[in-house]
């Protein structure tokens, strides 16, 4: 969810969705490329993202990964379900 939250402000390529992760997380969130590539690559069997080359801001030649329709139903889906579940661990928290 948080790859394809991601992607919800526009193309990246795979070390601009780590950082971005890691920069929106104050830190806390690292993710490493043996845990991104696997993921991007089911997200785009799936068809949740679509990838075209291009290159970095580096001057590198870079995979872009981009939301498609799917992903975007995908996200929102996702993201009803982990705010359900937020509130319900909220709730027992609270009343444990």
């Amino acid at each position: 969810m948080m790859i394809l939250k991601t992607l919800n402000a526009g193309a990246l390529h795979g070390y601009a969705i780590a950082k971005r992760i890691k920069e929106s997380s104050d830190g806390a969130l690292i993710i490493e490329e043996g845990s991104l590539y696997p993921a991007l690559n089911r997200m785009l069997v799936k068809g949740w993202v679509r990838a075209e080359w291009g290159v970095s801001e580096t001057n590198r030649k870079a995979r872009f990964y981009k939301l498609t329709t799917e992903g975007r139903k995908q996200l929102k889906k996702g993201s009803e379900e982990f705010n359900l579940l937020m509130r319900s661990i909220q709730l027992v928290m609270k009343n444990a």
